[in-house]
């Protein structure tokens, strides 16, 4: 019998917007009546769409920074969220969450150490949260290179989505998953999803205002007729779009699950388990450097590109926070090379700390044979909050729009200030000074405010609160 299914992915994320130096998110008069954007957007999509069930249904990933912060600002909705994957994960032997990596970092364009590191928090987070391992993880802006996938593959993980643009041939049934040839004969499942029916329903509310005519309309005509392998036909969205983007849009998804199970040609069903049922057996190549929301690859995220017009400022913000990423990389690499050989292997581990999963002096003894002094284990804690704070300013979300006077970007070289801050504090190595130089060449084209100025001011606030 032949297998016809759909599915929809949500892609639930919301970037850092905590201060580093408080731990809180400032007050975001965008959001209004709300405190902050993640209070609105849960109000009018996250909670609403848990209490509705609709999460039990379709595909998902929560990232890691919206997670944490339902955990300690709505815990019955991540709990209700978790609850409708677990029920899934029982009935089905796979659950239909997917995990993230974490700081959504745009992978192609970091080192393999940083990869790894983004790669291994997703999935630990996703275990803290989901309790259970995940089986597929979402690439930020499912931005992908063959390295990339190497990780998510020696990392177990064992399939991803991506846009259909992103494989290397033209010509390919995208109702399938396929296998990706990677080194040291590692493969990774890859499903693609449709193109157009993702973008009429991010794009077009005409589409999702009438769910009882989604499936005979919009769905049935995209398969293939007498095709007698499985089928299955992705839609993929930012998940914000169900109830805050588009509102309604919830109860429009509670209407298509309704639907789905009642329907005699087609049902809803996910990536998960669909793979389970029909495992992939042929392969396909993928276009490197590619993503689902820049047509010039991942340009969007290192240079100006015609997606977002008068974005020169992007590549002197991309080489400066790559410099200064390196230079963080190397103090940290230098001061701790004296106790350890596997500096990156511990910073890999230290999601188990932010966790609460573990303790930082169990971490530290776990590749530190010797006992630390006072000031070599404050040297070292101090590190690794930098690494953590490297770690955000890489945050995919400072490059996406089309000026830097916004508050992503910003957040991005608050969290830079900070890394520099805290390597100071624990070397006395200045890293700032340099970096100055080089965020003086960033400037937003409508106001003229520039990287440095931003930079400047954070710093000065990390200063004075030691010195008050």
């Amino acid at each position: 019998m032949t297998s016809t299914t759909f599915a929809i992915h949500g892609h639930f994320y919301q970037p850092p917007r905590e201060d580093p130096r408080t731990g809180e998110i400032p007050l975001e008069p965008g959001a209004t009546p709300y405190q902050n954007w993640n209070e609105r957007i849960n109000a009018t999509c996250y909670k609403p769409n848990s209490q509705l069930g609709n999460f039990e249904a379709i595909s998902f990933n929560v990232g890691p920074t919206l997670g944490h912060w339902l955990i300690h600002n709505d815990p019955g909705t991540l709990a209700r969220i978790v609850e409708q994957d677990r029920q899934n994960l029982k009935t089905y032997g796979v659950g239909n969450a997917i995990a993230q990596a974490y700081n959504h970092t745009i992978l192609p364009l970091a080192n393999y150490e940083d990869k790894v590191t983004q790669v291994r928090w997703g999935i630990e987070d996703f275990i803290h949260i989901f309790g259970h391992r995940p089986m597929g993880m979402w690439l930020p802006e499912t931005a992908v290179d063959q390295e990339t996938l190497y990780v998510l593959a020696s990392e177990k993980i064992q399939f991803t989505i991506l846009a259909p643009w992103q494989a290397a041939e033209r010509e390919f049934n995208y109702r399938k998953p396929y296998l990706v040839d990677l080194d040291e004969g590692k493969q990774i499942n890859v499903f693609f999803y449709d193109a157009d029916i993702s973008a009429r329903v991010s794009f077009d509310p005409s589409l999702t205002v009438n769910a009882d005519r989604f499936i005979p309309e919009t769905l049935l005509p995209k398969y293939t007729i007498g095709e007698q392998d499985a089928q299955i036909l992705v839609i993929a969205s930012d998940g914000e779009l169900y109830g805050h983007h588009q509102p309604f849009r919830d109860k429009f998804l509670e209407r298509l699950i309704d639907n789905s199970r009642k329907h005699k040609q087609i049902h809803m069903s996910y990536p998960a388990l669909f793979l389970k049922q029909h495992p992939a057996t042929e392969k396909i190549s993928i276009q490197p450097d590619t993503s689902w929301s820049c047509y010039h690859g991942v340009s969007r995220w290192k240079e100006a590109c015609g997606c977002t017009p008068h974005s020169e400022w992007k590549a002197p913000l991309r080489f400066a926070l790559n410099h200064l990423g390196d230079q963080l990389n190397q103090v940290f690499q230098q001061e701790f090379q004296n106790f350890t050989q596997h500096a990156f292997e511990l910073r890999h581990r230290y999601i188990h700390v932010l966790l609460g999963q573990v303790s930082l002096d169990d971490l530290l003894q776990t590749f530190i044979h010797k006992p630390l002094t006072t000031s070599e284990r404050q040297r070292l804690v101090l590190l690794l909050e930098a690494q953590f704070e490297r770690q955000r300013m890489f945050t995919s979300c400072g490059w996406f729009f089309d000026d830097f006077d916004r508050i992503e970007p910003q957040n991005n070289i608050a969290y830079a200030a900070h890394a520099c801050w805290l390597t100071y504090k624990a070397t006395g190595i200045d890293l700032a000074t340099e970096a100055i130089q080089h965020f003086e060449q960033v400037q937003s084209p409508r106001s003229g405010l520039r990287a440095s100025t931003v930079f400047e001011h954070r710093l000065d606030r990390d200063v004075q609160k030691v010195t008050a």
